[in-house]
């Protein structure tokens, strides 16, 4: 255990001496915090550090007494509000913060903004399937100029919380299983909300969550417990954190479960060790709903009071709604349980961050921009299609994809015109009626004449008559675009399922129309992967459409259409069956590894009746053209410890269409200190080519990217030899080799 701590302890010294300096902002934004605290009490101090929602006019404590919400602001108690839907509300209530408070102390609006304000995107995990981090960094900025028209400083996004596990319902909120993609993703989100100046009127500070690895329940049972080494966490959790701090993310959120056996928001490895001396971070963290109390029900903490006391000696600045900070603050101090100095520190953070924000030179600029001139711009709904259809994935197609020449579409299913449902869950200020659906967007592209629409079933239980309904439709048209999945009340927070499969009356919809002889596509709407083995067996196209946001039916309609070519990768793996879960192209090879999908040798690592593989790749998505790869070169077959390996390969767009592909790049490292995974993502490019157009395509990947944790936790790279594969999926044939000296 000595030997443990004191490697911990190595690591952290030099880890703190590679942290980023401080901004020349940040040292004014600390230095103005300094002089202001020099003037605050213990309780107003205490008071920055609570975030309430607001009930009727008043804000309740743990000891269960409402406090007249007004008074509350005056007295300085409350320093940030969550949740508030009103702009005059949160001007009223600032107005009382700035002018009926002794220090005038703004307060910090927050909202869940995750994947779009009154425009909303695709879901999180279907927007990553783009690949395209210019398109994710403008759907936060388009998110963020709405959602400061409305008064709001500060969203509870990115979510970089790496999930392999679909049973999970919070993976819709991430970017998949992937740390390389999911860094990248997450520093793009940032750098959209937050701009080049958080002190802007339409940015938003961002937040980073849920720290840490939350995406790891057990069973994929969210709340549930979190269990993994170190190492692990470092090679495969992190990283996503990493690159939104990076990116300059103003403020942390604390996860609800445990890690390493201690809740996260007292956990003072995470909150203060890791995040502020080794990470560099400077913002301040804010717990996640209750989860400074729920430190009790964990059975870490006696009661609210004990829960306060380590969660602020763990370095965790705000309390989110629960109120233990406010209320059992003075008495630690006075106690000396929790140090003034530390108060302090906790204090100066969370109002440096105000500070950034511009809201003590201008408490009220934001909400001050008409938010009826920023909702909804006709160029950002029209952008908002495109990503859609970016992010929609073709699993596949016998043919007959793209409908061209078709007479009669009946358009089937729970989802065709389900506006509430194809926005997704944690919706923010979306809004239903603002919805295009798949059955209006069709009637709009091949005339409404040419449409025949039957619901056929609800999302769980059949409806009298609905299946005979659809049959009817089926046999009037050429094809039928079946749409199916999950409700939005399936997806998103405490949402976990044990059975990922399309639900059993959808099933047998698609089992009565596919007996009607037309041709069936499956528009599979959902926010987890699922294992679709029975739509793929029995429909003659697949396309998965998640959540799609706002313009879902337009986006659909562009793909089916053939006006535009599908061009979405998986970031997450379909499952063959729930039983493999969690599954993940990165798993770490074994002793006795089955090499061989084929081979059927019974001491090997496998399933006895089940493939190991999952139905579908991550990185996997079809095309209606063919892209070739080929010639792939290795230009440094050997580089010096850091230096950079340079690849190229040659695509071809073979097919008659013109089109999008993501060429995605993969390493192994042969020889590790440590067990390495199959495969690790290294590098990606998203690019078009024209129907015969060929492009080389280069990689450039620094050694350091190529760097692990170690048996002594040092995170580095090694020399050795690495094999590498470029295509179209983590399954990639093109291969090479190079050396690191």
């Amino acid at each position: 255990m000595k030997r443990f701590l004191f490697a911990l302890t190595a690591l952290a010294v030099v880890a703190c001496s590679t942290a980023p300096k401080m901004s020349q902002e940040e040292k004014e934004a600390f230095k103005f915090a300094d002089k202001l605290i020099e003037k605050m009490t213990l309780q107003e101090k205490l008071g920055q550090l609570q975030q309430f929602v607001t009930k009727k006019g008043d804000v309740t404590g743990p000891d269960g007494v409402k406090r007249n919400l007004d008074e509350a602001i005056r007295q300085g108690t409350v320093g940030s509000f969550l949740s508030i839907r009103s702009k005059e509300e949160m001007l009223r209530l600032q107005k009382i913060a700035i002018e009926e408070s002794r220090l005038g102390i703004p307060l910090i609006f927050g909202f869940d903004i995750i994947h779009g304000c009154r425009i909303q995107f695709p879901e999180n995990l279907g927007a990553s399937c783009s690949w395209d981090m210019e398109a994710l960094e403008h759907a936060a900025r388009i998110a963020a100029e709405e959602t400061t028209s409305l008064g709001i400083h500060w969203t509870f996004s990115p979510m970089c919380d790496i999930s392999a596990d679909p049973r999970w319902g919070r993976v819709s909120e991430g970017a998949g299983e992937d740390p390389y993609l999911g860094a990248k993703v997450a520093a793009a989100i940032v750098r959209g909300y937050q701009g080049d100046d958080l002190a802007s009127d339409n940015t938003i500070a961002a937040c980073v969550k849920h720290f840490a690895a939350y995406g790891a329940p057990q069973a994929g049972r969210d709340y549930h417990t979190v269990d993994m080494s170190e190492m692990m966490f470092r090679d495969r959790y992190l990283p996503p954190y990493k690159a939104a701090l990076e990116a300059g993310a103003a403020t942390v959120m604390s996860s609800f479960n445990d890690f390493m056996g201690i809740p996260a928001s007292g956990n003072k490895w995470l909150m203060h060790t890791l995040l502020r001396e080794e990470l560099g971070f400077t913002g301040f963290v804010v717990s996640d709903y209750n989860a400074v109390h729920e430190q009790v029900k964990h059975g870490t903490a006696a009661d609210g009071k004990d829960a306060a006391c380590q969660a602020m000696n763990a370095h965790l600045n705000m309390d989110m709604v629960y109120g233990d900070y406010i209320t059992h603050g003075e008495a630690l101090v006075k106690e000396g349980k929790v140090s003034e100095k530390t108060i302090n520190q906790l204090c100066r953070e969370v109002l440096a961050v105000k500070y950034r924000l511009g809201l003590f030179d201008d408490p009220f600029k934001y909400g001050r921009q008409n938010h009826e001139d920023v909702a909804y711009r006709p160029e950002n709904l029209q952008f908002a299609r495109e990503v859609a259809a970016k992010s929609m994935v073709l699993l596949s197609n016998n043919g007959v994809l793209p409908l061209k020449n078709v007479k009669k579409i009946a358009v089937v299913g729970p989802l065709a015109d389900a506006p509430r449902d194809q926005i997704g869950a944690w919706i923010s200020f979306g809004e239903a009626d603002h919805s295009v659906t798949t059955l209006s967007a069709i009637k709009e592209r091949y005339g409404a004449p040419n449409v025949i629409y039957a619901k056929g079933s609800d999302f769980h239980k059949p409806i009298k008559g609905g299946i005979e309904e659809a049959v009817r439709a089926a046999k009037q048209a050429d094809v039928v675009l079946l749409s199916l999945g999950l409700p939005y009340t399936e997806g998103g927070e405490a949402t976990s399922l044990t059975e990922i499969t399309v639900p059993e009356a959808q099933q047998a919809l698609l089992d009565a129309v596919k007996k009607s002889g037309k041709r069936v596509v499956v528009l599979l709407g959902t926010g987890r992967a699922m294992d679709v083995r029975n739509e793929v067996e029995k429909a003659d196209a697949v396309l998965v459409t998640w959540h799609g946001g706002t313009m879902e039916g337009p986006a659909i309609a562009d793909l089916v259409s053939g006006d535009k070519n599908p061009s979405g990768h998986l970031t997450m793996s379909f499952p063959y069956c729930v039983g493999q879960c969690p599954v993940h192209y990165n798993m770490k090879i074994t002793g006795r590894p089955r090499n061989n999908p084929q081979h059927d040798k019974k001491y090997l690592s496998r399933y006895m009746h089940t493939p190991n593989e999952p139905l579908f790749p991550f990185g996997y998505g079809l095309s209606y053209t063919e892209f070739e790869y080929s010639d792939l070169q290795v230009l440094t077959p050997e580089v010096e410890l850091g230096g950079v390996v340079k690849i190229s390969v040659k695509v071809t767009n073979k097919g008659k269409y013109d089109g999008d592909d993501v060429a995605q790049l993969y390493i192994r490292d042969l020889v590790a200190e440590t067990t390495r995974p199959m495969r690790e993502l290294k590098g990606f490019e998203r690019f078009s080519l024209k129907a015969g157009e060929s492009k080389v395509v280069t990689f450039e990947v620094p050694t350091s990217d190529l760097a692990y944790c170690h048996r002594d936790l040092s995170f580095k790279a090694d020399a050795g030899a690495f094999k590498v594969w470029v295509g179209e999926d983590s399954n990639a044939t093109l291969e090479g080799d190079f050396t690191i000296k």
